[in-house]
């Protein structure tokens, strides 16, 4: 008699570490949508736990350094492994493409360029070049950026598929980062349009004060999109911003991405 073997069925131990998994999942994407960070009590509201579960994944996730809190308000925010993480995902091919281009445009300018990819509902920074000039925002490798309310973020929103965004349009929480953040859909939506139309991207102080970023999308050899970005004070733009995004444009023309 030929006996068949049998997978062991689920025990209820299993049940729980995923049980526990998808608790930490949601934590970590309640974090994720409000990247300015949340209270104990606001991530227990938004994931429907009690307060001394949320605190048990809390207390693991600040030892691994996946979260950190803020010393002057004790809010939780996403920490530097994620962004280490991050860091390594990368579509090389538009990254090998696109570094010629930056370090053209960081000679040329002196400003202090980047490229960005979508992971994870934001705009990871996946290689830069160094500017001469100092600028507000300290960003390094593996940064992640809000999609709303940068230059790099709208770029990359406006370049995804129809259906793409519509999903997104779902996730994406468009937090007020400073008084000039877009917080609605519609208003977003007749932005993306505008980009799309004239081919970059502008932020007017919408992540930080003081701050205005410039960006366009580009496209690889396998269809995958990528954005270069020149951030600079805000004084500065008024000066030669119009010129920094002709610089951009004509940089990029070989690597254009199109509709």
């Amino acid at each position: 008699m030929e006996l068949k073997s049998k997978s062991p069925a689920p025990t209820k131990k299993h049940g729980e570490k995923l049980q526990v998994l998808f608790r930490s999942n949601d934590v970590l994407m309640a974090l994720n949508n409000h990247p300015e960070g949340l209270s104990i009590r606001e991530i227990g509201h938004y994931v429907k736990l009690p307060r001394s579960t949320v605190r048990r994944i809390l207390d693991t996730f600040e030892e691994l350094n996946i979260v950190i809190t803020s010393p002057s308000t004790n809010a939780y925010r996403l920490g530097p492994t994620l962004a280490l993480y991050a860091s390594n995902i990368r579509p090389f091919d538009i990254a090998k493409i696109a570094r010629p281009t930056l370090m053209q445009l960081a000679g040329r300018t002196d400003e202090s360029v980047y490229l960005c990819v979508m992971a994870h509902g934001m705009a990871v920074v996946v290689d830069l070049i160094p500017g001469v000039y100092p600028i507000h925002t300290v960003t390094t490798m593996g940064t992640s950026l809000p999609l709303h309310a940068t230059a790099c973020g709208k770029a990359l929103l406006a370049a995804l598929p129809e259906e793409e965004l519509d999903s997104l349009r779902t996730q994406l929480k468009l937090v007020a980062l400073t008084k000039n953040t877009i917080t609605d859909w519609e208003r977003l939506d007749r932005e993306l349009e505008t980009i799309r139309n004239q081919g970059f991207a502008i932020d007017l102080e919408e992540h930080q004060m003081g701050t205005i970023g410039i960006a366009l999308p580009i496209m690889g050899p396998s269809r995958e999109i990528g954005v270069i970005s020149i951030p600079m004070p805000t004084e500065r733009y008024h000066i030669i911003g119009e010129q920094l995004i002709q610089f951009l444009q004509h940089g990029t023309q070989n690597l254009r991405w199109q509709r």
